[in-house]
């Protein structure tokens, strides 16, 4: 891989995590400095140490962000070296000076400790194996039904009765869908295996779980894929997975609940006032009102409403859009800090 592309791979790669050690060594009078000592080093640039914490942090990032992919630490310590040598001509030109700088510092800022407080209350509030086996038994433990099943798909219902009547007169099923079904079970005699009631399309799912072992729907069912007549030839309960083999799969669900609940509790505890207000609906005219009495034709009154609901939904867009990234905004911290 060549250096441009390492480059670029490495500047996508760095979070606001990354940043602090960089924001801490721009010459900000509001942030603690971190001191850096020479054992504590992987490189020193104009005398300016570059921590092993900082190495270690890009590492991580690239890896989680890459899928695991790694890089040669050398060109990893030449990007670090890039970025303080850019920091520090930033610093000599008091660009962290500027208000610009100062606006983003605080968003950083501002991020950071969003996260730092989720991570504090999933600290001091983890997910227990009780709370984690209440939610494997309340979901879990029920699997419901397997079924055994064959089919014959056909266009027209008018043929899949046909085809019942050859059933009820005792021809046999797998024969005829080998000849008459144009779905693809069709030549291994429309078997379809083993299958959960949820893996089929309703309807088909719905006639299924209806009929007895060994009977077929004595009326086609349709689908969008036509219509089909259904033998079910076996039923069983499906085995669910041991709680061991789940539980950290449901760990992260139960931890994002509770980060949920902790945000509403906080709102709800919360003096809030939302000062952004939705726009007026500005309804153009288009034609005069009707007097006492005077009824509306019926597509002037459709034109009308169609315009009243398309500006009711133009005055509400900005609200609704800031609304909607300040929801994101929480989503992405929160799951942030539930990765971490």
């Amino acid at each position: 891989m060549n250096k441009t592309l390492l480059s670029l791979v490495i500047a996508s790669a760095f979070t606001l995590t990354a940043c602090k050690e960089e924001l801490s060594n721009a010459g900000n009078s509001s942030l603690k400095p971190i001191a850096v000592s020479k054992e504590d080093a992987v490189a020193s640039v104009n005398g300016q140490y570059i921590s092993k914490k900082s190495l270690e942090t890009l590492e991580k990032e690239i890896s989680q962000r890459s899928r695991g992919q790694t890089f040669p630490k050398d060109k990893l310590v030449e990007e670090l070296i890039q970025r303080e040598l850019l920091v520090q001509e930033a610093t000599q030109k008091k660009l962290d000076n500027t208000d610009e700088f100062n606006e983003q510092l605080v968003t950083i800022k501002n991020s950071l400790l969003s996260q730092a407080a989720v991570q504090d209350y999933i600290k001091s509030n983890p997910v227990t194996d009780a709370e984690l086996k209440a939610e494997y038994d309340s979901k879990m433990v029920d699997a419901g039904n397997e079924y055994k099943a064959r089919h014959i798909l056909v266009k027209e219902e008018a043929e899949a009765k046909k085809i019942i009547a050859e059933l009820i007169a005792g021809a046999d099923f797998a024969a005829l869908a080998k000849t008459k079904s144009t779905g693809p079970s069709g030549p291994k005699g429309g078997d379809l295996g083993w299958f959960g009631a949820g893996q089929m399309v309703a309807p088909f799912s719905e006639a299924v779980a209806k009929l007895e072992n060994n009977k077929f729907t004595t009326e086609p069912v349709k689908t969008q894929f036509g219509w089909h007549i259904i033998l079910r030839e076996e039923s069983r309960a499906k085995t669910p997975a041991t709680f061991d083999s789940v539980k950290e799969q449901i760990r992260p669900m139960l931890q994002r609940q509770k980060v949920q609940d902790f945000l509403s509790s906080l709102r709800e505890k919360a003096k809030v006032e939302v000062l952004l207000k939705a726009e007026p609906s500005k309804i153009a005219p288009t034609a005069t009102a009707p007097t006492s009495g005077q009824q509306i034709p019926a597509d002037l009154a459709k034109q009308i409403a169609a315009q009243v609901k398309a500006q009711a939904g133009k005055a509400t867009e900005g609200a609704a859009n800031a609304a909607t990234q300040s929801v994101d905004a929480v989503k992405e911290v929160v799951t942030k800090a539930v990765t971490q």
